[in-house]
């Protein structure tokens, strides 16, 4: 392959060069054509069928080239050969040239170009697969755009040969027929540009915008088509009404009440969703509780001889309310009524694409609005195992209701949930076994990293067992059992209490999604555009409900864009961006990432470099007895552009932002390991992973004439 892409190179090379370095550009010039033009007119009357293939072989070999000889070849078509032949000879051998072009392209430099931009790629790709061959129809249409530069860069992109050459074919008809046309005329143009008046670069504009404007066309008729049932109001009593009071929700509403919107907020439970009442803010608290209390058991490791904590696993969780007590004003109806947002307690159906039925204790009423933004959140994923509803189990959602601890917990899941609350579990007190069908636990991660939280966990007590298949629930003899299938065995594993830690599912049943026919994508959630828009341009879906990422900060983030869009919309809509996201298990030690690890990155095929810094090395985590854990940057080869970063360690949800802002901002390495650090903290060990990377790239040749030029010194 290598020996191909050099070959290749080399005789492309030689005609460029060939052809500036001998002149060879004044055989396609219109006044050498015009000299020779009664010359080629007997030859052709000799030998039609040979001159036409000559010609058409030429016309190949320049277009595939790359070289500036397509409009002159496309005027002398018309000359030779008239309208009609000179079409057909000038259509194909341009199509098939540029194809040729592209083909080569894309072996030459589609995987440098991926090794060397990675994921900046993913967008473009995206939008080819999804309409490439609509605007590279559009941009064959322009004359304007030098079709050499179209060839050669959609050759980097998936777009496949067969759909660039149709589109090709199509595209540049137009426009051939045009040149071709004027090449009948020959006699009267004295240059190339000669044909391109303002009249016809006018016209060539118009048959550039045309399929721009037959697309908003198309828009507008199948909008037509979806509201066509649904009665419009002649006014709106709101501009937004937004579905769902959690992270995405309350952004959603926040922003609009910002921006001056009339914004109604609807929540049927409570406020502040999964994240403040069942999720992320009382894990955390039962988290830090649960670290306090392995602390004391570490008391040797930090020259204490013995410490011990009396706790009851009651007022535990009690703080955990509490907690969620302190952190509802954050979210509560009075704030965000003081925001200027309306906030209803009611359940919300979507009975139209403009109107919204809230039914409440105090009866029910219809809301009219300009737009709506569904926020419903998800719920918890419970497996149809058999005899899962004889044994019992609880989930993240209700398992705070907890006020005595389970001397045997079993923990069904390997994710971040499960991970979380089995390590915070066997903390306080319980025999935690672990059940996971994968054969590691943190899938999403690289091995070394699922491997050093699950010995941490085995450490502290936690039975892991991988590669076990739940099967079916049993009770045998008054006893909880689960059997699980493991490299073709039944393992038995009893238990007191079921923890089901699968993964969630979006809520999209009983708010009028049926009724509408709004579809759902593969995965259950909302199906919706790059602009977060569903079936119905003016309904949108943001957070858990949408996916693709199930985090607050992403329903937070998303939340940004289905506002903005949903008011202004019809002045400027913003595409999601999913380029940077960050996310954090927040076991101990933390696990914290953000763009490509390495499995990622060996999956889709993309080169990098990995540049590891030990914790052990770092003085603040070993005065802190938390020398374990690595930084890990991946980075493109032979340069600092990070592709990702994984952290292992203590804090490392809070490491990892430096990280995120570099990546977002287009920051490299080289500009962490010119920042200046406070000594001593846990920061530095982003530093220090710089380091490692500048260490591996530093110019030994440079080093080894440097070494010289000081003995030198020396005398």
């Amino acid at each position: 392959m290598k020996a191909g892409r050099i070959a290749l190179i080399a005789v492309a090379a030689a005609l460029i060069f060939a052809f500036f370095a001998f002149d060879l550009g004044r055989y396609f010039r219109l006044d050498y054509f015009k000299a020779q033009q009664a010359a080629i007119d007997l030859a052709y009357r000799d030998s039609p069928l040979l001159v036409a293939l000559a010609f058409f072989a030429l016309y190949v070999l320049a277009t595939a080239v790359s070289l500036p000889a397509a409009g002159i070849l496309t005027l002398a078509a018309g000359a030779i050969f008239g309208l009609a032949y000179g079409v057909l000879i000038a259509s194909f051998a341009s199509s098939i040239g540029a194809t040729l072009a592209f083909l080569a392209s894309r072996f030459l430099f589609r995987d440098f170009v991926q090794r060397r931009l990675g994921d900046r790629m993913n967008a473009i790709d995206a939008g080819v697969r999804k309409e490439g061959g609509f605007y590279l129809f559009t941009l064959r249409l322009v004359p304007a755009f030098p079709f050499f530069v179209i060839n050669l860069l959609m050759g980097l992109t998936p777009m496949k040969a067969r759909t660039f050459y149709w589109v090709s074919q199509a595209g540049m008809l137009a426009g051939t027929i045009v040149y071709v046309n004027a090449g009948t005329q020959i006699a009267r143009i004295d240059s190339s540009g000669g044909i391109l008046s303002a009249g016809l670069i006018g016209s060539f504009v118009l048959l550039g915008v045309f399929p721009l404007l037959a697309k908003r066309i198309v828009d507008a008729v199948k909008r037509r088509r979806v509201y066509a049932r649904w009665p419009r109001p002649a006014r709106f009593d709101r501009n937004l009404v937004v579905i769902g009071a959690g992270s995405a929700g309350l952004v959603t509403s926040y922003i609009a009440a910002a921006v001056k919107a009339r914004v109604t907020l609807v929540e049927k439970r409570r406020m502040g969703g999964d994240c403040l009442n069942t999720g992320c803010v009382p894990s955390k608290a039962l988290i830090r509780s649960a670290k306090f209390v392995s602390h004391a058991r570490r008391a040797r490791e930090f020259g204490i001889k013995s410490a011990t904590v009396t706790y009851d696993f009651a007022d535990v969780m009690e703080r955990v309310q509490r907690v969620i007590r302190e952190v509802a004003p954050h979210d509560s109806i009075d704030r965000y009524t003081k925001l200027g947002v309306e906030c209803i307690e009611g359940e919300a159906k979507i009975t139209s694409p403009w109107t919204v039925e809230v039914k409440s204790a105090g009866g029910s009423r219809t809301l009219s609005t300009r737009a709506i933004v569904i926020a419903a959140g998800a719920r918890p994923f419970v497996p149809p195992i058999a005899g899962i509803d004889d044994v019992g189990y609880c989930t993240s959602d209700n398992i705070w209701e907890l006020r005595a601890l389970p001397q045997r917990l079993l923990v069904l899941g390997g994710g971040p949930i499960g991970c979380e609350l089995a390590q915070c579990f066997a903390r306080l007190g319980s025999q935690v076994t672990q059940v996971e069908m994968l054969p590691r636990i943190l899938m999403r991660e690289d091995p070394e990293v699922s491997d050093t939280v699950m010995q941490r966990f085995r450490a502290e007590g936690v039975n892991v067992l991988v590669g076990h298949k739940a099967e079916r629930f049993v009770v045998e003899d008054g006893v909880k059992v689960v059997i699980c299938e493991h490299e073709g065995a039944q393992v038995r594993v009893p238990f007191d209490l079921l923890l089901c830690a699968l993964g969630r599912v979006a809520n999209t049943g009983g708010y009028g999604l049926e009724e509408l026919g709004i579809p759902l994508a593969n995965g259950g959630t909302v199906e919706t555009n790059e602009y977060l828009q569903t079936l119905y341009p003016n309904i949108y879906a943001c957070g858990d409900v949408a996916g693709p990422y199930q985090f607050t900060h992403t329903a937070a983030h998303q939340a940004w864009y289905a506002s903005v869009n949903a008011l202004f919309g019809g002045l400027k809509k913003f595409k999601a961006d999913y380029s940077v996201i960050p996310w954090a298990t927040f076991t101990d030690p933390e696990v914290a990432r953000v763009g490509l690890n390495e499995s990622e990155a060996r999956e889709r095929g993309i080169a990098f470099e990995a540049s590891v810094f030990d914790l052990k090395e770092l003085d603040r985590a070993i005065a802190d007895e938390e020398a374990h854990g690595m930084v890990k940057v991946l980075t493109a080869p032979g340069t600092d552009r990070i592709l990702g970063c994984t952290i292992v360690g203590e804090r490392a949800g809070d490491l990892i932002a430096e990280y995120v802002t570099a990546m977002r901002h287009g920051l490299g390495l080289n500009k962490i390991l010119g920042t200046i650090h406070v000594y001593p903290t846990l920061a530095e060990a982003n530093k220090y992973a710089a380091g490692v990377w500048k260490r591996n790239h530093a110019p030994q040749k440079l080093l080894a004439w440097v070494e010289k030029f000081h003995a030198w010194r020396r005398g």
